[in-house]
């Protein structure tokens, strides 16, 4: 007979009831939305007053190609961003770099100085955007640097626009690989970053604790939420460790999760994760302020989950991942292009995920209720034996030494390409069915589609900016600036105000992250 389980393990039987939910007033233990522990939301009712975020992800080519997208989506009723950025400018390389060649424009777009982002942002009313993201994660300091460097250029308060910086480096090391220093430098940069936001840019989210990647490299879900965890007590040991309460900055941290296909236990994965969380920060921290223990989260559906075969099903499988995380009660969604599976999204995709989006919320009535699912058996008792499962990892990890150990040991590294092993052999045995992969695979349905390419000659372009930036610029005031870099990292303090100056100075991002390495050195896979 059958086993039935989630993807993550978890058993599911013919019907659930009473029993199946852990003993006492179900009410009394999950709460009401808007209140500890923040399992039915963190807001008293739900998306009536404020929906969720749609924020789309768009970047590729040169700033003016993405200042275009963006502009068009803004236009299209979108209200966040997320910004793409290429390889190069992710490992802290400009577009000239020998080791950029060809990776220039390809996965986002190139950003080398603050002149790469004058053009990003030009005609964008960033005070009327609820949300701005980035990939930046090695180079979160550089991100801070060049939007507020940008913003003074324009004229705007950067104190008055809402940005959202990934900045999280720890999970680069075993999931993602765009790290640049060793993992206790890139802790401590993230440290800077987490403080001088708590100071100067309160309205800032300076660390997104990013599971969603950590889910991509092969992480089940009670992996994804407790992996991210485990990397946001790090981060937070290292800011409160420098005399900041954790009610200064917790706050303002998010989180960021897949949206994947496992209805049912996706939407008690949100639920369980918001529990965790609330946990850590009352037993662990102390906090007091209740908005440290309600768990801000930012869902994107699942990019690996895309298929390049029958492309069109895919709008599907966006629908019920985005729905999962709406029902989950997330704050910011991200849903996927179809064609992502093939390339960079066309407009027309990227403006149908829009829609998808739009749809969920102004025709089926879920924005009306908060926590609909609330109470159902199926979902409390999946959502208990995530949160319990979550904990008991975090407990693995922390008699391992923490995050940083677990890195540095490659346990993280290892549970992931164990995973993916796994995740994989199930697709291709047919025992994980994906339709028009493995099932109804027939011939013929295959829709064409033709996937986006930038432009090829933007490579150069950026280039060629790059180098008349370099020409034009003070040298003198580059290299002071550069210099003050260095000589805050060799005496261990705050990375971020130099890093400011030398942006303001147009120096690029290749030069800092330069003298950066010289004091802090770089990491190599395998921990060399």
């Amino acid at each position: 007979m059958r086993e039935w389980r989630t993807r993550s393990g978890l058993p599911l039987p013919p019907a659930f009831t009473a029993a199946d939910v852990p003993a006492g007033d179900v009410g009394e233990r999950i709460g009401m939305p808007g209140s500890p522990p923040f399992v039915r939301g963190i807001t008293a009712d739900g998306y009536r007053t404020e929906p969720w975020i749609m924020g789309q992800y768009g970047g590729f080519g040169t700033a003016e190609e993405t200042n275009l997208r963006l502009r068009e989506l803004l236009a299209a009723g979108q209200t966040g961003f997320s910004i793409a950025l290429d390889l190069p400018t992710q490992m802290g390389l400009d577009s000239d770099h020998p080791l950029a060649a060809g990776e220039v424009g390809k996965v986002g777009v190139s950003i080398d100085s603050l002149a790469d982002m004058e053009l990003l942002l030009a005609g964008v009313d960033l005070t009327q955007v609820r949300q701005i993201r980035t990939t930046a994660n090695a180079i979160g300091h550089l991100w801070l640097a060049l939007v507020v460097a940008a913003c003074e250029n324009a004229g705007v308060d950067p104190g008055q626009i809402r940005v959202l910086i990934q900045n999280d480096v720890l999970k680069e090391y075993f999931a993602r690989g765009t790290f640049i220093h060793p993992p206790a430098a890139g802790l401590s940069i993230v440290a800077d970053v987490v403080a001088y936001c708590a100071t100067q840019l309160p309205a800032w989210t300076p660390v997104t604790l990013s599971g969603y990647h950590i889910r991509e490299a092969g992480a089940d879900a009670v992996q994804e939420v407790a992996f991210s965890i485990a990397n946001g007590i790090a981060y937070c040991e290292a800011v409160t460790a420098r005399g900041l309460d954790v009610d200064a900055f917790a706050p303002s941290l998010f989180t960021f999760l897949s949206a994947s296909i496992d209805f049912l236990e996706e939407v008690a994965k949100f639920r369980a994760a918001r529990l965790v969380w609330s946990r850590v920060m009352d037993e662990r921290f102390g906090a007091r302020d209740p908005r440290s223990r309600a768990l801000r989260i930012f869902a994107f559906t699942a990019g690996s989950l895309l298929r390049a075969q029958q492309p069109l099903n895919n709008v599907a499988r966006v629908t019920i991942e985005a729905l999962a995380a709406v029902l989950g009660g997330v704050q910011t969604l991200h849903a996927s292009g179809y064609d992502e599976a093939l390339g960079m999204p066309t407009s027309a995709a990227a403006t149908l995920a829009l829609r998808t989006q739009q749809i969920l919320l102004e025709e089926t009535g879920l924005r009306a209720v908060a926590d609909p699912l609330g109470g159902s058996w199926a979902v409390e008792a999946l959502t208990d034996e995530l949160a319990r499962r979550v904990w008991a990892v975090l407990d693995d990890i922390e008699k391992r030494g923490g995050a940083i150990a677990c890195i540095e040991s490659g346990w993280f590294a290892a549970e992931l390409a164990r995973g993916a092993y796994e995740q994989q052999v199930a697709e291709e045995s047919g025992d994980q069915r994906v339709v028009g992969v493995n099932c109804y695979d027939d011939a013929g349905t295959d829709a064409e589609v033709v996937p986006f390419s930038p432009d090829p000659a933007g490579e150069r372009r950026q280039r060629d900016r790059t180098a008349r930036v370099r020409r034009e610029r003070d040298p003198v005031a580059v290299a002071q600036a550069l210099a003050g870099v260095a000589a805050a990292a060799s005496a261990g303090e705050s990375v971020v105000p130099p890093t400011i100056d030398a942006v303001r100075a147009y120096a690029t991002v290749g030069e800092v992250t330069a003298a950066l390495r010289a004091v802090y050195g770089s990491h190599l896979a395998g921990g060399a």
